[in-house]
């Protein structure tokens, strides 16, 4: 700022005829520079190059996207088939990973009731358990009697009998409500998952097993319906965010 004073100042106590003569010196060089000037192509490139950075800086600063949240999910091999109906729910705000932890999980989704409840629990579907043959199979539309007889070692001699191991799901269904406390025979052959049972009853002409209904393919006959049972999504706490929206999506 006293510099600036300064400056104009000194400018103030010029005399008139020192004025003229600077007057003259800064026409002249106006007049030069001008000329110069006109000797010189057009600087299109500093206009190309200052439009680009204005566009780059337009662009640049905009508010990017949320980043998406990730839901940890554990799925019992009886559960699978709603797994596709999760991801539909998750679209792309939502990025699903599947964990091997039913107890580390966001969601578990489990077929029947548990035992013991000690986490929040969300019917979003219902399953039906069958007790399936193949189509050539002697056995035909089986009572409760029949069917309990049959998994007992007391039914048909040529019948193959097929189940879960005892603490999978849907053999726990199936013991509640077939069963009833009852002991599957020695003799039965254990399935280590549902896909395993759908190929074994496709397969095999004397195969009698138990199948949940999104399971059932192929040129395969059911003989009794054993139970419905829930599909259930468990989570550890009250859902909040991401878990909710999924959730939701799925009891629709």
């Amino acid at each position: 700022m006293v510099s600036g004073m300064s400056l104009r100042a000194h400018f103030v106590k010029q005399s008139p005829c020192d004025e003229e003569l600077l007057d003259g010196i800064k026409l002249n060089f106006s007049l030069r520079r001008l000329l110069r000037r006109g000797n010189r192509p057009p600087r299109n490139d500093i206009l190309v190059f200052l439009l680009s950075s204005f566009l780059l800086i337009s662009c640049s600063t905009g508010t990017p996207p949320p980043a998406p949240e990730v839901v940890s999910v554990y799925s019992s091999p009886f559960t699978r088939p709603w797994l596709t109906e999760l991801y539909d729910c998750a679209g792309t705000s939502v990025v699903i990973r599947l964990s091997d932890s039913p107890s580390e999980a966001d969601i578990h989704l489990q077929l029947g009731e548990p035992e013991f409840l000690s986490s929040y629990a969300y019917q979003i579907d219902e399953e039906e358990i069958l007790i399936v043959t193949s189509r050539i199979s002697p056995i035909q539309n089986l009572t409760l009697e029949q069917a309990q007889a049959l998994f007992m070692g007391l039914g048909d001699p040529s019948a193959q009998v097929w189940v879960y191991a005892s603490g999978a799901e849907g053999q726990r269904v199936f013991d509640q409500f077939v069963m009833e406390g009852r002991s599957v025979t020695s003799s039965a052959r254990v399935a280590v998952s549902p896909q395993q049972m759908s190929d074994t009853l496709i397969n095999e002409s004397n195969a009698v097993g138990i199948l949940p209904r999104h399971w059932k393919a192929g040129d395969i006959r059911e003989v009794y319906s054993a139970a419905k049972a829930p599909v259930l999504a468990l989570t550890r706490s009250e859902p909040q965010g991401a878990v909710t929206e999924l959730i939701g999506c799925l009891q629709k």
